[in-house]
């Protein structure tokens, strides 16, 4: 067996990623504030621990994996976090935070001899469940080799973008901030289509074969939405989420973020036209009723 890994944060990623793990001969010391999301990992093998520390007091590497920065700060450098544990000399954050908590996590692990990698992931739901996630790593670069093995477990695209804590978060923000403008710039321009009396799948057919495909055309727009199941598998509120530290980072970097402005105010207004844990499909909604349009498969005659 390989050596025992923390994972803290067992919720629709965290859940697939850490299966992963069990599969590759890893050993696996876990916490969730949800008790059932343990139920499926102990009944593998794994071990539950009441907090974050009694993770770290277990486990050299330890794998954080939770929805917003907030709960990663607390995870990490909170009372019973995991800068308090004995054992833990890599923390791997996989949540999506921005650079700048980042840069706070690495600065306050570093002072107890605690290297971090920020390794955000890509690929969904979907990614986590076949293994076959994205992983965009920063920070030091002996710390990443001694984590390959574990990203090699659910991921397929694994990069280490140096040794600046940070840099994984950055790209994760450009990543998700491009599928956010790109749902957003194709759903318009969809809906236009069919007000001009286009038929909705076949436009999406003709685009996915064109030079606008993307994406967001060929696996969230033709895959979900003209099916009109809007389940791709991310919230709309930790879209935004995403959405907002986007804006935040770049107007800290001088970057003019126009763009990503307009497309925070359709998700603002999705989240407060309706449940802001539903999927972040639901943005489409918002245009296809300011249009008075639908963007659907059309029944055969």
């Amino acid at each position: 067996m390989n050596e025992s890994i923390g994972f803290i944060g067992l919720g629709a990623m965290g859940q697939r990623m850490a299966r992963h793990l069990l599969d590759h001969g890893f050993g696996l010391e876990i916490c969730d504030s949800n008790p059932q999301a343990l139920e499926p990992l102990l009944q593998r093998g794994a071990r539950s621990h009441a907090s974050p520390r009694a993770v770290a007091d277990a486990a050299q590497v330890v794998l954080v994996c939770v929805p917003t920065p907030e709960i990663v700060e607390q995870v990490v450098l909170g009372e019973n976090g995991v800068i308090h544990g004995e054992t833990v000399r890599v923390l791997v954050d996989h949540s999506t935070t921005g650079p700048s908590v980042a840069r706070r996590l690495d600065q306050a692990l570093k002072a107890r001899g605690i290297a971090t990698l920020d390794a955000p992931l890509a690929g969904g739901v979907a990614g986590a469940e076949a293994g076959t996630l994205s992983v965009m790593v920063g920070g030091p670069g002996e710390a990443y080799g001694r984590c390959q093995p574990v990203f090699a477990a659910f991921g397929r695209k694994v990069v280490h973008l140096g040794d600046t804590p940070g840099l994984g978060q950055s790209l994760k923000l450009v990543n998700n901030m491009i599928v956010g403008a790109t749902l957003v710039a194709t759903s318009e321009a969809l809906l236009f289509g069919i007000k001009a009396g286009l038929e909705p799948g076949q436009m999406l057919d003709i685009l996915n074969a064109s030079t606008a495909r993307s994406y967001t055309s060929e696996q969230i727009l033709a895959g979900t939405v003209l099916k009109r199941e809007f389940d791709f598998g991310f919230r709309l509120d930790l879209m935004r989420k995403d959405i907002r530290l986007f804006l935040a980072e770049a107007e800290g970097t001088g970057t003019p973020a126009l763009t990503c402005a307009v497309v925070k105010q359709l998700f603002d207004q999705a989240i407060n036209s309706g449940e802001p844990t539903r999927d972040m499909t639901h943005v489409v909604r918002v245009l296809e009723d300011l249009a008075g349009a639908r963007i659907a498969s059309t029944p055969p005659l």
